[in-house]
């Protein structure tokens, strides 16, 4: 790939894009314009800042992302990053132990029950207060 391939700012938001999953209509309607306009911009070698600025916004990246943008970079830290783990048939890595969370859960519903049951309690009381005092 030579130089001026690398430095090819349309190319670079247009594939940006697709590794997104972002449609060029989605993506055109974000910015407010026709898809005709962005694949025109995804054409282009130079794009100007303020419009670029926008364009990273819209793809949900900062301007500089998409100026210093590889491929060859970004399948790296995919390839660098994504590992199989074939010895187990699902491995869905839990950093927590679910039932420590659901005892977590059944503590604080007793917490709240015995809070609801106190100001029942504290309202039959008001309620028969009041009840004594209109007898009178």
């Amino acid at each position: 790939m030579n130089t001026a391939e690398k430095n090819h700012i349309g190319r670079k938001i247009g594939r940006i894009r697709e590794l997104k999953g972002i449609k060029q209509l989605d993506l055109a309607e974000r910015l407010g314009i026709s898809q005709q306009t962005l694949s025109r911009i995804e054409q282009s070698e130079t794009v100007e800042d303020e419009k670029l600025k926008e364009v990273a916004q819209a793809l949900g990246v900062t301007k500089e992302a998409i100026e210093n943008f590889s491929e060859d970079k970004a399948l790296n830290i995919i390839g660098n990053t994504y590992h199989v783990d074939n010895s187990s048939a699902v491995n869905y890595g839990c950093t927590f132990n679910p039932l420590d969370k659901l005892m977590e859960v059944v503590e604080e519903n007793k917490r709240l029950y015995k809070e609801l049951l106190k100001a029942e309690k504290d309202k039959v009381k008001y309620l028969e207060k009041l009840l004594k005092e209109y007898k009178k």
